[in-house]
Order: C-alpha cells, then structure tokens, then sequence
C-alpha cells in the first residue's frame, strides 16, 4: 500500500500516451486476507506504424476492407510500444478512503514494469477494507472495479473474489469456445485468427449457460496480444459466454520482425510448449482453490485431453467432469483418448481445408 495521498494524485501531469490494461483477476482467500494475483501491461500506441503495416499486409495479402480491418484490430497489440521501470498505481472506484494501492515486492518496494512492459505479483489487501470497499460499489455481478491513478497512465480493470467453495469452469479458447480449426493446419488458422470475425461454437455457449453458479477461468495457447480481441469477443451478447478471466502464452511478438509469420504459426501449434502452460497455469487456480470443485472443457484438435486426465491425476476429488468437443472425430478413430470424458460432437476439421468461405 502506498502512502500517497489522492489530492497528490490527483495534481500530477497526466500524458495520455501510456496505457495500462488490467487483465481480469480473481482473489483468493488467505486467512483475514485477499489476494489477488495481478498480470498488467504498460505501453504506448503506435498508429502510424500499425497502419503502415495494415497496408503492406493487406496488399501481401490481397484483403479487401473487411479483412484489413480484422487484421489491424488483432495486429494492434503486437505492434504497441511496451514501457519498461514504469509503476502503476491504482485505486478501487468508489473507495471512500480514496486509497492508492501498488504491485510490491518482499521489501514492500513498487515493483516496476519488465522490459516487455509487464508488471507481475500478487496484491494483498485485508478483508475488511475489502467489504468497505464492496458496500461502497454496490457492483450487481459481483466484479470490483480498479482504475490507473500514477502519473502519465490511464486504464481500468475487474477483480472477482472468489469463495473458498463452489465450482469453477477452465476452459480453453481456441476450438472451444472460438472455431479457429487448428487440425486444419497453419494458413487457415492464421486467416481464421487475423483476418475475419471469430466464430463462437455455440453448443458450448449454450452448455456454459446452464452453470450459472460457476466462475469461468479461460486458458488459452494464444499470446496475451491477442487477450482484448477474445475477451471483447467471448463476453459479447453475440457470443454470449460468461465473463470470466483469461490466461495465455506470455511471448514477444512484433509484426516488424522478418520472422513474425513463422513464429506466429509456432505460438499456436507448438503443443509441447501448450500442454505446459496450460498444466501450470490450471494448476495454479487449483492451489489457490483447494476446496472449489471443477468442470474442465475443451477440444481434441489439441492436447487438452492430455492436459485434463494430468489434472485429474494431480486432483482426483476436485475435477467433477470433462467436457471435450471432438473436432478430429476421435469418437470413433481413438474412442480410448477419450475415456471418462463427456464428448460434444463437432464437425471434423481436415488438413488444409475449412468451413468458412474466404473472400477477396
């Protein structure tokens, strides 16, 4: 916690180059304590590089304005300029003290953005200024909401504190709850991810709606470039699945770079580094859960049933179902990678072909 005053806050030259997002989090409880692990992003625009890039691509690409479109809305992301030894100070809306809080390290000092622009930890804050805060925000989801007050940065984030018990949802993104067709191989999944509007699978949306007493953690292979496209998508009334918090492959990635195309295809279809991120990060919510049970929901175009039977073997009593929408037809060609999981059928995805017309 700091011990700058709001009205000191408040007197600061404010720029409004440098942007901050707070990724959606969630808060655990530990004794008379919240904590709340915390990923934050600090950088800056760069609109005449994207558009200088939209351009190239677009022309390299043959897309017409729709795509073109699509591309600089994903691409924007990779294309920012990440700020390095930043503080970001923020404060919980209608707090009635109007305190100042900030990400810590051990010795109680600020810890300061990477020099990918990423400030990471976990924010500890009493329970009892937490239900002053809650009486004060009167939020009707339950989420509580936090703003950037240090000089020079402006965003806004959500925090949901989670009871010990209940039941949560992981599931992942990309075939899943979002069609991207991943078996069908690279060039489809990069068209189906830059180029035009994500496509929800709606028998998991309609599935999702029927646990709603759950909280969702979304667990995604794709970088955190692309966490504002999918969240903004995913929490759409379009779409419709449940608000909830995302996490993702922590890469660097910039359009500039000769090799971008080649390391993109890699960062979503390299299974190995995949199925590793995803037990750590899964296994995580657990620990921080240790008496909350567990739906888990994905796909077989991956290794998510891998993943899943690792986690029912690491928590046997805290994993209730699992939930594979079968996109390879594993159903019938490999019933036994299937075994004690629900199957929802999909239509099979083959190599170098899709399901969505491409236009030019």
């Amino acid at each position: 916690m700091s011990t700058l005053s709001f009205s000191a806050i408040q007197s600061m030259e404010l720029r409004e180059d440098d942007h901050v997002i707070f990724y959606n989090t969630y808060g655990y409880s530990d004794g008379d304590t919240w904590v709340v692990p915390m990923r934050i992003y600090v950088y800056e625009y760069r609109p005449g590089t994207l558009n200088l890039i939209t351009r190239f691509v677009r022309r390299i690409r043959d897309l017409n304005d729709e795509q073109a479109y699509f591309f600089r809305e994903r691409a924007r992301d990779f294309i920012v300029d990440s700020e390095s030894r930043e503080t970001v100070l923020f404060m919980f809306d209608d707090d009635p003290e109007q305190e100042i809080f900030g990400i810590t390290d051990d010795e109680g000092n600020y810890v300061r953005s990477s020099l990918n622009g990423i400030i990471e930890g976990d924010f500890r804050i009493p329970k009892e200024r937490i239900d002053q805060i809650v009486a004060h925000q009167q939020r009707d989801d339950g989420w509580l909401t936090i703003r950037a007050v240090s000089d020079g940065h402006t965003g806004s984030g959500k925090i949901k504190l989670l009871p010990e018990e209940g039941l949560s949802v992981i599931s992942d993104v990309d075939d899943t709850i979002k069609i991207t067709e991943i078996p069908a191989g690279a060039q489809i999944v990069v068209r189906n991810t830059f180029y035009k509007e994500f496509s929800p699978a709606t028998e998991i949306a309609e599935l999702y709606e029927t646990y709603d007493d759950a909280f969702f953690h979304y667990v995604s292979g794709s970088p955190w470039q692309l966490y504002r496209p999918l969240a903004e998508f995913a929490f759409s009334d379009e779409a419709g699945f449940p608000t909830g918090t995302f996490h993702m492959k922590s890469v660097t990635k910039n359009f500039l770079s000769l090799s971008t195309w080649r390391d993109l295809r890699e960062l979503v279809l390299n299974e190995d580094y995949t199925y590793d991120q995803k037990i750590e990060q899964i296994s995580d919510i657990f620990d921080h859960f240790p008496n909350r049970r567990f739906i888990l929901s994905g796909d077989s175009g991956e290794r998510d049933p891998e993943v899943f039977n690792r986690i029912r073997e690491l928590y046997p009593d805290q994993v209730e179902k699992i939930y594979i929408r079968d996109v390879v037809n594993d159903r019938e060609l490999r019933p036994e990678r299937l075994e004690g999981m629900t199957i929802i059928p999909a239509p099979t995805v083959f190599p170098g072909q899709t399901q969505f017309e491409w236009e030019n």
